[in-house]
């Protein structure tokens, strides 16, 4: 009898450990972040790829003065259940850079183009800065193929009083753009970023750490790179003007607001409602415009959250 027991827990023992072994191996697939490329609407995109499961694929969207790398962190907190894909917007990062297209109608409808060319038909989509506005136009357009979005600190071209958002207090960088502001940059590329990573943050010790601004100025140093992001802020006006008509018809899927205590704050949120009646508004206290490097401990758990629903 005492052979037989031992030889029981024995095979027990190797079944566990057969099962965590399996385990493990497929949360280590999930969670392995894949560079791609696909050719769509007219541009070259690049996009970070992890994930599986059958939950609804999210899509993630950065902001200006970043790319897709921003995500990282977030990836693999989701990525055993849900196909996680994060594109570099046209114009930045690895992905093509045309001479025009930064409205950012166009640019959402690149994205849906992405998402349908990897054969999916509804996903969640979360956008910071440049990328929520990216967001909300995808949302706006294609309303029945999106279960849920995320807005994080910034604002709504367009929607309400949106000329009083606190990103708008130096207003000159708006307007840089042309020959030369180019010539200015050129080489120079770090230190115009710097005026976004420090002054927008809460403190800039704890902003966008220094492996990653140095990423950052390398990537928008790439030909063409610079002009192209100060094309996404020369469109604002055109983005006025389409979100002021998308605000007419509100979104009616649930929609996450993060916005800096130090940032944003109220201002998004209250933006947020409205266009769409089903928003639950965040503040994340001490933090200024970076959330996912200022606050993490805060940001990434609201995030996994909400798309988990």
């Amino acid at each position: 009898m005492n052979i037989l027991s031992r030889s029981l827990q024995r095979a027990a023992t190797a079944l566990l450990l057969a099962l965590a072994v399996q385990a493990s191996a497929h949360a280590a697939g999930a969670a392995t972040i894949s560079d791609h490329t696909a050719t769509v609407n007219g541009v070259s995109l690049h996009y970070l790829q992890a994930g599986q499961g059958e939950r609804s694929p999210v899509v993630l969207l950065h902001g200006y003065a970043e790319t897709s790398h921003m995500w990282r962190p977030l990836m693999p907190q989701l990525a055993d259940r849900h196909v996680v894909i994060a594109p570099d917007l046209r114009g930045a990062g690895s992905s093509s850079k045309p001479e025009g297209g930064y409205d950012k109608k166009t640019l959402a409808q690149d994205i849906h183009a992405l998402v349908k060319s990897l054969g999916y038909s509804k996903v969640k989509i979360v956008g910071h800065d440049i990328g929520l506005m990216v967001a909300y136009a995808y949302a706006a357009q294609y309303p029945e193929e999106v279960d849920s979005i995320v807005l994080m600190d910034a604002f709504l071209p367009g929607v309400g009083d949106w000329t009083h958002v606190w990103l708008l207090r130096d207003l000159w960088h708006f307007h840089f753009y042309g020959d030369t502001p180019l010539k200015l940059v050129q080489g120079r590329e770090r230190t115009y970023f710097e005026h976004f990573w420090n002054d927008f943050a809460a403190n800039p010790a704890q902003s966008v750490p220094e492996a990653d601004r140095r990423f950052y100025a390398a990537e928008y140093a790439r030909p063409g790179g610079m002009r192209a992001g100060f094309e996404y802020f020369r469109n604002f006006e055109q983005d006025a003007k389409d979100f002021a008509q998308f605000a007419k018809t509100p979104l009616q899927m649930p929609m996450l607001v993060l916005s800096g205590e130090k940032a944003g704050g109220q201002f998004l949120i209250d933006q947020a409602r409205m266009v769409d009646p089903q928003v639950e508004g965040v503040i994340v206290k001490g933090s200024g415009h970076w959330l996912m490097e200022e606050a993490p401990e805060q940001t990434i758990p609201a995030l996994v959250a909400f798309l988990d629903r």
